[in-house]
């Protein structure tokens, strides 16, 4: 990955740690399919809104609706849904450390699925240590006090979604689609899976009106951590990759940590520095240059004094 991936990768990681707390806020007053279906809808809102403004028309291939109905299964219907149904369950900390697995996931995922994605050594010990300092940075909120087993394994199924999501999403490079049109292509598609489902379990036209501040969550859950977030996501899929793209779940927790740091009066303890040196070793493990180029190094030491 160059400069541009790197930044746009901490960009994101900004956008989807913030999801966590807007998700945080919203569960207090609406169920976990309301949230879902108004965060996909307001994103679907959002983006076709931007790509009208830009010129931009959606694809009339029923092939590359098919594609986005997928996707938007794999990437937003599903993970969101386990996810925030989690959240209800278990601490929010908690539940982005299970979130943290997705590297792991992926790798395995895209090594299988993919010719050019191969896992090598050096990206399993990479995702490893990584996954290791999210854990020593955060902790383990929650663990040995009685929290659901079944909503961290919800988690879990969300992380392994998204790694499959990462693999299928691939198929847009060749489509040459804007990443404003895939990014509005597949929240509409999940928008359009999740409003009969919602309507029918959750009748959420009955519920209490939920107060001002879950809705300002709801437009930044919406707009932020999924509109604007997606437009990147699908920029660093193309370039970098499903493998490289899921290293933005082992930067969310950093995020998370500075944000709080700025904005909310929080400080830093020694063990969150030695977590996010975990994390810094780890995303250098798998990028690798550092490495091929100490190995290419050695070799011209190797072949200079062998030919003095």
């Amino acid at each position: 990955m160059g400069t541009r991936e790197w930044v746009l990768l901490i960009t994101l990681s900004i956008l989807w740690g913030g999801s966590f707390f807007f998700v945080g806020v919203a569960v207090a007053d609406m169920p976990p399919l309301t949230i879902v279906t108004l965060r996909v809808g307001l994103a679907a809102i959002a983006l076709w809104s931007v790509a009208l403004v830009m010129g931009l028309h959606p694809p009339k291939k029923p092939t590359v609706w098919i594609a986005f109905f997928v996707m938007g299964f794999l990437n937003n219907v599903l993970p969101f849904t386990l996810i925030v149904w989690g959240q209800t369950q278990i601490a929010s900390g908690l539940a982005s450390i299970l979130n943290a697995a997705t590297p792991l996931f992926t790798v395995v995922v895209a090594s299988l699925l993919l010719a050019d994605e191969r896992a090598t050594l050096m990206k399993i010990v990479g995702v490893v240590v990584g996954f290791m300092g999210v854990v020593v940075m955060i902790g383990v909120p929650g663990v040995g006090e009685g929290d659901s087993m079944l909503a961290q394994a919800a988690i879990l199924a969300a992380t392994l979604s998204y790694a499959f999501a990462s693999v299928y999403g691939r198929r847009f490079k060749a489509m040459a689609l804007n990443p404003i049109i895939t990014a509005a292509g597949q929240v509409t598609a999940s928008t359009l899976i999740l409003i009969p489902i919602t309507l029918y379990i959750e009748e959420p036209f009955n519920l209490p009106m939920p107060s001002p501040g879950s809705w300002v969550a709801i437009a930044g859950l919406a707009v932020l951590s999924t509109a604007l977030a997606y437009v990147i996501f699908f920029k660093v899929l193309e370039s970098a990759g499903a493998t490289n793209l899921m290293l933005v779940t082992l930067l969310v927790p950093v995020s998370a940590i500075l944000l709080g740091t700025l904005f909310l009066n929080e400080s830093l303890e020694l063990i969150h520095f030695v977590g996010m040196l975990l994390i810094v070793i780890g995303l250098v493990a798998i990028d690798g240059r550092i490495f091929m180029q100490f190995r290419q190094f050695r070799q011209f030491r190797q072949f200079r004094e062998h030919n003095t």
